[in-house]
């Protein structure tokens, strides 16, 4: 294991950075993981028009889920979300950066 690796499973086991979820793939069981839940305002352009939205992005450690996809479910506490768009891997390929959208 790398010394990266190590880092990174100490920061989704900590209780302060990562929180308990449910990921139910589509046509698949209910299966635990640990996300680490983010809320970036994003900036879009639109013609001269500039939107300022939410965003829901979670980051999720690829060992706990090998092959995720647009479509699958997320269930956060009391909150359902649903994966938007592809899944993107960081550079090591340990982790997954996933926007959600409500359920």
């Amino acid at each position: 294991m790398s010394a990266f690796a190590a880092a990174m499973d100490a920061i989704f086991s900590d209780a302060n950075m990562a929180a308990d979820a449910t990921w139910t793939p589509q046509g698949g069981a209910p299966l635990p993981v640990r996300v680490i839940r983010k809320a970036p305002d994003e900036l879009t352009s639109f013609g001269a028009a500039r939107i300022l939205s939410d965003t829901t992005l979670v980051d999720v450690r690829v060992s706990e889920m090998p092959s995720v996809k647009s479509g699958d479910t997320i269930i956060i506490g009391a909150d359902t979300f649903t994966i938007q768009g592809e899944p993107k891997r960081d550079r090591e390929r340990l982790i997954w950066t996933l926007e959600l959208v409500p359920a």
